[in-house]
């Protein structure tokens, strides 16, 4: 059996030796920022990507060790622990292997086969079994005995084959050839429950629905289950056969074809069951009663087992799959551009309630608030107006941010004719996602920031603030409520929660944080430190005023050696005593800049910024036995650009005037948009309908797309043009491809799908049957998000 080491090398594509470096680190308590940015010698460079995975991985496979010693002590316990078994149980490389040989040894209830044991049933069990020249019948009176209950030779029979049941049933080279085999064969078959087709509306491209479960993605898979947890479907993994089935008849029942091929596939899973035991009808007395034990084996025992073993491992797949997105689509808003420190106007569109708004400096620190009614019931336009008008002269506003919720285009109105009318002002206007800014103004950190503001207002402050650094004011909310997830209810949360945290602290560490500036919320987010040290650095940065170097940052309480280590690089100090501090170059590594300018002769002051001299330096003279080359040409490419931030350029997308509802739209029209989200199965476009519509994965491009983030991502201004358009569903189909015309979604949809992964073609002879028969790669294109 590999080592843990090698295992995850083979993963991640590296040596085992670079995965125990990081593994020693990480055991160490080094975080994965940490590692990937400042000890590359050590892993040899392996980055983030890899170190989560590794991470990841590691915590799988030390469970899984530990669960081998258990299952080893159990079986050993009860004496039944063999040479043979202990090298199957040693060299089990995954949990389900594991679980497999563990079956027939795992402490259970008791059972119909264990009372049978008890009544000393089993001796006939193992006489059938082993030869089937004896009539059942005739061997099963000599076992009668009414003190043990067993009545008569028909309950002596039933013990017996309750015995060979779980026998049959528990045996696990027989479970794990036939889990292989329905991975690769077996279909999910899902079905209206009688009554539910109104209340499931939403479902009904699944109410006669087929797919190979091996293939079929996430956000399908996903959709099932949550249909059948709503009631509206049934599920059911049906084995396909190995042999070819038949082309399905026009005018044909899909229905009954199907059931043919399920009664089919069944019966090559019987058969699979009865040559593993060697189990055939040749004449004897017994045959027949094993081959129907055999039979209800699969059917009573394994094909239950099974079924609910893959529909937890195919689940646990497309969960993991959905986090990903979620996890990247995270990732990709909170690296949007950042307007910078820019004083920005943050309305919060409202009809009733009115349009809430607040002016923050190019700090984040708010100026003023306020409340104006252009809408109904109160259509105070011209005031409205005016009093905006007033409010940007006065604070010398530059940008104004508007919340995309509802009455947000009417909003955008009112702001482009702020802009008309008092052009001095020099104002831009920019629609921002207001996803979360509800949960931020209710919760405990704003409450902290504004004990005294309305909860209304808050949410103009976050909108203002998310529009002039989207990460700084991002990481104040539960990422599971900024919206960019795929069926995020329906995942596991904890593991949701994990992986969702650890893209947050890669995007905060990427970036870094002016820790002058920063609030809690977003130092908790840097590598070594915790909500208690963040709150601990802020209320000493107001006590004590700002700090002037790194060192200062070990006379924050609880803020020791190990944290500094961790934490120090992605602590920006700009305008400090030490113009290093302003960089990412980690202080234990000042004193190479220190020999650089001790070669050179020249002060670090004059030595940022020099392009030319610093590309001119061999790195290869600055390396000792601490800090090699990939340190040596990170802090040299540092002292280039200090601080430099990866982000994108800011820039907006411009909505078409008069497009305020989906009713404006019309198949043909060519708009502008932003993405809002990525999914498995394409990118769903904010237009400022308050509606997003979908671009299909195969209206992405031109070329086929396998996953839409290598086309697209969160926040992207994208040109799409309108295929199609269903008011009454609330769903509008896009495509990127701009030669495209209306009514050619559906088309496109199904040829961008690989030919290896569409249904058999006697699957998807008639179109009427297609989502009867699993060819739902068409349909696809009209799913909004769910």
């Amino acid at each position: 059996m590999p080592s843990i080491e090698s295992r995850i090398a083979e993963e991640i594509v590296a040596r085992p030796e670079q995965v125990r470096a990081a593994v020693e680190l990480i055991d160490s308590g080094a975080t994965v920022p940490f590692i990937a940015r400042y000890r590359k010698e050590v892993t040899g460079g392996l980055d983030d990507t890899q170190l989560r995975l590794l991470e990841e991985r590691l915590g799988y496979l030390r469970e899984l060790e530990d669960r081998r010693a258990a299952v080893i002590a159990s079986v050993d316990e009860q004496g039944k622990l063999t040479d043979a078994l202990r090298a199957d149980i040693l060299a089990a490389d995954n949990k389900a292997r594991l679980e497999d040989l563990y079956l027939p040894y795992k402490p259970k209830r008791r059972t119909k086969a264990q009372i049978a044991r008890e009544a000393g049933l089993e001796p006939l069990a193992l006489a059938l079994r082993n030869d089937p020249d004896r009539l059942p019948e005739d061997q099963a009176v000599a076992y009668v005995d009414a003190g043990k209950g067993v009545a008569d030779a028909k309950a002596a029979l039933e013990g017996a084959r309750a015995i060979l049941l779980e026998v049959f049933s528990e045996d696990p080279a027989l479970v794990g050839a036939l889990r292989d085999w329905l991975t690769a064969k077996a279909v999910i078959r899902a079905r209206l429950v009688a009554g539910k087709e109104a209340d499931g509306a939403k479902f009904r491209d699944y109410f006669q629905h087929v797919e190979a479960i091996g293939t079929i993605p996430s956000h399908r898979l996903l959709a099932l289950f949550r249909a059948r947890n709503e009631g509206v479907l049934d599920l059911e993994l049906a084995p396909r056969p190995t042999t070819p089935l038949r082309t399905v008849s026009t005018g044909e029942d899909p229905a009954a074809a199907l059931d043919e091929a399920a009664a089919a596939g069944h019966a090559e899973a019987e058969g699979r069951v009865t040559r593993h035991f060697a189990i055939a009808d040749r004449g004897r007395p017994g045959d027949r009663w094993l081959l129907d034990t055999a039979r209800q084996a699969w059917r009573i025992k394994l094909h239950l087992h099974l079924g609910l073993d893959l529909f937890g491992r195919a689940r646990e797949a497309a969960e993991a799959e959905a986090i990903r997105v979620f996890g990247d689509n995270l990732k990709d808003l909170m690296l949007a551009a950042p307007a910078g420190p820019k004083t920005v106007m943050g309305l919060d569109p409202g009809i009733r309630t009115g349009v809430k708004l607040a002016i923050v400096d190019g700090t984040g620190k708010l100026l003023a608030t306020s409340v104006i009614y252009p809408h109904e019931p109160k259509k105070l336009w011209d005031q409205s107006i005016a009093e905006l008008a007033a409010l940007s002269r006065k604070h010398a506003v530059n940008l104004i941010a508007i919340g995309n919720g509802t009455a947000s285009r009417e909003t955008d109105r009112l702001a482009g004719e702020l802009m008309r009318k008092h052009p001095e002002l020099r104002l831009s206007k920019v629609v921002v996602s207001e996803a979360g800014a509800s949960v931020y103004s209710a919760s405990e950190v704003a409450a902290r920031e504004f004990p005294q503001l309305d909860v209304s207002l808050r949410g103009a402050v976050s909108i203002a603030r998310r529009l002039q650094d989207p990460l700084a004011e991002l990481v104040k909310i539960d990422p599971k409520s900024i919206g960019v997830g795929q069926y995020q209810h329906d995942v596991n949360q904890v593991k949701l929660a994990h992986a969702l945290v650890a893209r947050v602290e890669d995007c905060v560490n990427a970036v870094g944080v002016d820790v002058n500036t920063a609030s809690a919320a977003l130092l908790a987010r840097v590598a070594g430190l915790t909500p208690v040290v963040a709150e601990n650095i802020v209320r000493h940065r107001d006590e004590n005023g700002a700090f002037r170097t790194r060192k200062a940052l070990l006379k924050v309480p609880r803020l020791g050696d190990k944290a500094f280590e961790q934490c120090a690089g992605f602590l920006r100090i700009p305008a400090g005593d030490d113009p290093l501090d302003a960089s990412s170059v980690h202080p234990e590594a000042y004193p190479v800049v220190q020999r650089i300018i001790d070669q050179c002769g020249r002060e670090v002051r004059s030595l940022i910024g020099d392009s030319a001299f610093l590309r001119s330096l061999d790195p290869q003279k600055f390396i000792d036995a601490n800090f090699g080359l990939p340190t040596v040409r990170d802090i040299l490419k540092e002292l280039e650009k200090p601080g430099r931030d990866p982000r994108p350029e800011f820039r907006t997308a411009r909505f078409a005037d008069g497009i305020e509802d989906i009713r404006d739209l019309k198949p043909g029209m060519v708009l502008e948009g932003v993405i809002s989200n990525v999914a498995a199965f394409g990118a769903f476009v904010d237009l400022g309908v308050h509606q997003d519509g979908l671009v299909h994965v195969s209206a992405l491009s031109n070329k086929f797309v396998k996953d839409p983030r290598d086309v697209v991502k969160a926040g992207d201004i994208v040109k799409v043009k309108i295929i199609e358009i269903d008011v009454a569903r609330k769903r509008i189909g896009l495509s990127m491809r701009l030669e495209d015309e209306p009514g050619q979604g559906r088309q496109a949809a199904a040829s961008n799908v690989p030919q290896s992964v569409r249904p058999p073609r006697q699957e998807r002879a008639a179109p009427s049957t297609q989502s009867a028969v699993g060819s739902a790669f068409a349909d696809a294109f009209a799913k909004a998000r769910r």
